[in-house]
């Protein structure tokens, strides 16, 4: 279902919305953490038709009870957030098994997407899951993707988006705020935005 997404959709997406990578000599291989901001349901649909790298992403539980959702989210590998429990472990054992085969894990640290076009205050996930693992995270800044499709448009705009891909680094302390303010200050950097939390 990836690869066939992939291939039906890739060229319709980057040529709707004119999308540009840049960077993309940035992408390591092995096992790595993607950390973007999150302006519009495209964020999600950008990267995972385009990224060169197959990506599970943490998603919420919204996408799984979804009829159009559901069957993309557990085909493709996505893993299910339920925001509204406190037993996570689930979600834990399905991100270890993503980054112990080597794969890419997607997060938005913002846990949803932003409302006015700015980046929002971030949750430490990322910076947790990148020391525990010691695998490094590659911070990423998408531009356009607001105007695209802000919340309160049902459907899409094509207007012009990118892709800004920044140097991966290691999370070395276990001050995970400090470590989250570091991410979401790069982040911001590779889209023009600042990070004011």
């Amino acid at each position: 279902m990836y690869f066939l997404l992939r291939f039906l959709f890739y060229l319709p997406i980057k040529l709707l919305w004119r999308v540009k990578i840049n960077n993309q000599n940035n992408i390591p291989d092995g096992n790595f953490i993607l950390a973007a901001n999150h302006n519009s349901y495209l964020d999600f649909i950008i990267l995972f038709i385009l990224f060169p790298r197959r990506i599970s992403f943490l998603a919420a539980e919204k996408f799984f009870s979804s009829k159009i959702w559901k069957p993309i989210m557990e085909m493709t590998g996505q893993i299910k957030v339920d925001r509204n429990s406190h037993n996570k472990n689930d979600v834990y054992v399905k991100v270890g098994d993503v980054l112990r085969s080597g794969g890419v894990l997607g997060i938005f640290p913002e846990g949803t997407r932003s409302r006015n076009g700015c980046i929002g205050k971030a949750y430490s996930g990322v910076a947790k899951f990148a020391h525990e693992y010691n695998i490094p995270v590659l911070p990423i800044g998408i531009e356009g993707t607001f105007l695209a499709w802000p919340p309160e448009n049902r459907f899409p705009k094509f207007k012009k988006c990118k892709i800004n891909i920044g140097k991966v680094f290691f999370v070395r302390s276990q001050d995970f705020n400090k470590e989250t303010i570091k991410i979401m200050k790069t982040i911001s950097g590779l889209c023009g935005q600042t990070y004011d939390y």
